[in-house]
């Protein structure tokens, strides 16, 4: 599709409706009502048939080195909590190496650019003095690099302050490539501690010109607030759509006289919150008898108050959560029931949870399916918004800068039976 003239007919374009459009050497030409198709005469032709073109998803949160590690026998987590996943994972690191984490990543990633993912962010634990997770991912960035967009979070897994010179490390992972600056201030041994970490990640950020993302209140203690601290200070430099807080699970149990203060803040801020459904269901409310809490932060109310939320994976089977395939159509699933956004209207708009939302958290300047654009987007198995997420409907095509990456033929009954829904 890369080299000359495309014509896609009867592109059923989300938000837009039924379109052609015209790309030529990988870049979107023009988009227009099926007019194209008579003026036009030196192209190739594809058909979509009304089938639904979207924005490729992307992937505003997970964990690539951890992948696929949740089987061996020193990663069971019992608990199922946050604090044992960490225990557990800080042994299983002691004997990784480049190579095994490569293995697992490339194999996790493979799965999300077949399932139509084509821009990740990536959290990669620097808290290893080899800093091994971070040199395998930067190694497949750059492999990688025509088929997916890789961001990488220098993330301080067992604490910015817990872990021996994790502070040291992650001035050197910025050095080294990463995108953005990670933090966890509620592993952190104290709230000053807590603090202190928050504050450095965002000083790191501004002296390094980085991104900032932050593991921020992934607990169910109400009195949990790095929050506030982190949107204040993303105000007050001027940087909140470079910076993102991610789970805030706390705020599912702050009280509400509370948070509608702290709205009004993270409106001021303009910071986007990724939110991780699946895994937060799993890991949070372990204290809970019952009623027990959903672990899930306020996402109706953060969306109802014009505040960005993308949904991400999280985890690919690592001691934190046994499942994920990378697959974020089961991700959007799961967080629409458990967040109650089930009215038709929200229905109708979901997908900007896994797309535009997502691309707006990692800060990308020339995403979406637009004149001058690069030609990026997926087909999926559907006519309409609302039966893609109703059906989880299938990928069954991707192109990246005008490349066709996989197609999947649409399923044919053979049987004598003729069926139709």
């Amino acid at each position: 599709m890369q080299q000359g003239k495309t014509l896609l007919l009867n592109a059923n374009i989300y938000n837009k409706g039924l379109s052609d459009i015209l790309i030529e050497d990988g870049k979107i030409l023009e988009i227009s009502d099926q007019k194209l198709r008579s003026v036009v005469k030196d192209a190739r032709k594809v058909d979509l048939n009304g089938n639904l073109l979207i924005s490729p998803y992307v992937e505003s949160h997970i964990h690539l080195d951890y992948a696929y590690t949740a089987l061996r026998s020193d990663a069971n987590n019992e608990t199922g909590t946050l604090y044992e996943g960490i225990d557990r994972w800080s042994h299983i690191k002691k004997t990784d190496t480049v190579q095994s984490i490569k293995e697992r990543a490339e194999k996790a990633l493979k799965n999300q650019i077949l399932r139509g993912v084509q821009y990740v962010r990536t959290h990669v634990d620097i808290t290893d003095s080899r800093l091994i997770g971070l040199k395998a991912l930067l190694e497949i960035k750059e492999t990688y690099k025509e088929l997916v967009q890789l961001q990488l979070v220098a993330f301080p897994q067992e604490g910015m302050y817990c872990y021996y010179r994790a502070g040291e490390l992650l001035e050197e992972a910025l050095k080294m490539g990463a995108d953005a600056v990670g933090a966890i201030p509620h592993f952190e041994y104290t709230e000053d501690l807590g603090k202190a970490s928050v504050k450095k990640a965002v000083n790191l950020a501004i002296k390094y010109n980085k991104l900032i993302d932050i593991h921020c209140d992934e607990t169910d203690d109400a009195n949990s607030h790095f929050l506030e601290q982190l949107a204040y200070l993303a105000y007050a430099n001027g940087i909140g759509s470079m910076t993102t807080a991610s789970h805030t699970s706390a705020m599912g149990s702050y009280n509400n006289a509370y948070t509608f203060r702290l709205l009004r803040l993270l409106c001021q801020a303009g910071l986007n919150v990724a939110v991780c459904p699946a895994e937060n269901l799993y890991l949070q409310g372990r204290q809970d008898s019952y009623p027990k809490r959903r672990g899930i932060t306020r996402v109706k109310e953060l969306m109802e108050a014009g505040i960005n939320v993308s949904f991400g994976q999280d985890s690919i089977s690592d001691p934190w959560y046994p499942l994920g395939n990378g697959n974020l159509m089961n991700i959007l699933d799961i967080g629409l029931h458990a967040c109650q956004l089930m009215s038709l209207k929200e229905i109708d708009k979901a997908l900007d949870l896994i797309t535009w939302n997502g691309a707006r958290t990692l800060n990308l300047d020339t995403y979406g399916i637009k004149e001058g654009n690069m030609a990026e987007f997926i087909i999926l198995d559907a006519k309409t918004p609302f039966d893609a997420v109703r059906s989880r409907a299938e990928v069954i095509g991707s192109v990246r800068n005008g490349r066709l990456l996989f197609k999947r033929e649409q399923p044919a009954y053979r049987s004598e039976y003729k069926l139709s829904e």
